[in-house]
């Protein structure tokens, strides 16, 4: 498949998500000879709201915190995307992740627009019930743009279940009513699906089963190296672990473990949550958090955070597929080096659509009353992502550009498509 090269960045917008996130969308955009109009209209969010979130702490003090919502598209259903809390959280990654959620539900073909959240803030440093404070307060600011016809979050970074239910409690509260479907990622007895906390792993395994498949490779004796343990990470982990795949290595921020012959997923999962860290496992060496992606394996499952495959390392990488479960972790100038090396990319739109595939199985039972089996959860995932990676790479194929492309011609072709039918209103 010929190379196609995507506009250069400087070293400086290298690491910027939203200077690489426009980067590819205007290169896929000129092969598909989109019309400009839609082009200026898909390339920038609809809505950003920026709001200061006063908090009383514990001590009695009033910290104000900055939050974000964005939503970039609506042209094909409701928007869609997580809320995380970080201190390093900014508009620009919170951009980003919005138009990444529309090229992901376009993606996978369900009826979703793209949108995204954060507050800048540490949740490590906070109390319960300072995270709860902030969260309603946060949730009432942006109470009239969010509902589940208009705008429905779901849990990322540093938040969870009880994160989504105090959303959920919140706008109830205001609307008068218990409103399920305004947030997925819920506890199931308050409407949460059955199979949502592994959907991201599970979809994951997915697309790596399709393209062992595809590349004519076998599960046994395929290793895999994962970067992350934390909710994506351990499960897809652990998903694949039982299917058969050879887990050598995993890395954590605070450190990494190395087993050439197999790491006990299981074992290593318990050992996690007695010692809250993977350092100390007694099945397995320590290794060096960053040289233990450039080991050699035949795939890299970077699940974690943004800029992890960089113009640094990517030369260095031995891995024959690399599968994104965390959304933007290569660069463009890392993509350039990984064409080179002929290395098979699963983008993150593709790779990690599985959290929000199973967040509009949510959606659709919330709105039904009526929930599935996470047998029937999970049927429903298994098929959606493997037929979505099969049109990414034919996608590819038909116009000799690389699966990260191809991902994101697929899903402008489609956004612009029902744009276009909707039209511009005047």
């Amino acid at each position: 498949m010929a190379t196609l090269t995507t506009p250069a960045l400087t070293l400086e917008q290298e690491t910027n998500p939203w200077e690489a996130q426009a980067s590819r969308f205007d290169f896929a955009a000129k092969k598909l000879n989109l019309d400009q109009g839609i082009w200026k209209l898909l390339r920038y969010p609809t809505r950003e709201i920026i709001v200061h979130i006063p908090v009383q702490m514990d001590d009695g003090s009033i910290e104000v915190f900055t939050g974000y919502r964005v939503q970039h598209s609506i042209a094909r259903g409701p928007a869609k995307g997580g809320i995380r809390y970080a201190p390093d959280v900014s508009l620009d990654e919170v951009r980003a992740l919005a138009s990444w959620m529309t090229w992901k539900c376009a993606v996978v073909n369900i009826p979703f627009g793209g949108a995204k959240g954060g507050v800048i803030c540490d949740p490590k440093k906070m109390s319960q019930g300072e995270l709860e404070r902030m969260t309603r307060r946060y949730t009432a600011s942006i109470i009239d743009f969010i509902g589940p016809e208009k705008d429905v979050p779901a849990p990322d970074m540093n938040t969870n279940e009880q994160t989504m239910a105090w959303i959920m409690d919140t706008y109830s509260m205001h609307m008068g009513q218990t409103s399920t479907a305004v947030v997925t990622g819920k506890p199931v007895n308050m409407g949460g699906s059955r199979g949502r906390r592994e959907a991201t792993g599970r979809g994951i395994s997915v697309v790596c089963d399709e393209a062992l498949k595809h590349l004519g490779m076998s599960i046994e004796g395929c290793r895999v190296i994962l970067q992350g343990f934390g909710n994506v990470g351990s499960n897809a982990a652990n998903i694949l672990y039982r299917k058969g795949y050879t887990i050598i290595g995993i890395t954590e921020y605070d450190g990494a473990v190395y087993n050439a012959d197999g790491i006990d997923i299981p074992a290593l999962i318990e050992h996690r949550a007695r010692a809250g860290t993977i350092n100390g496992f007694a099945k397995a060496v320590p290794a060096d958090k960053d040289e233990i992606l450039t080991r050699e394996c035949e795939i890299l499952i970077p699940a974690a955070t943004e800029n992890v495959i960089t113009s640094r390392n990517a030369a260095d990488l031995r891995c024959r597929i690399l599968c994104e479960g965390a959304n933007g972790p290569t660069t463009v100038l890392a993509d350039e080096i990984l064409a080179e090396k002929g290395v098979f990319v699963i983008p993150d739109i593709l790779a990690n659509a599985g959290g929000v595939t199973t967040s509009y199985f949510e959606w659709v039972q919330d709105r039904m009353g009526y929930f599935w089996t996470e047998s029937e959860v999970n049927q429903r995932l298994d098929t959606i992502m493997s037929e979505s990676f099969k049109d990414v790479v034919s996608y590819g194929t038909a116009h000799q550009v690389n699966n990260r492309i191809a991902a994101y011609m697929l899903a402008i072709d489609r956004v612009a498509f029902t744009t276009k039918q909707r039209g511009v209103y005047a």
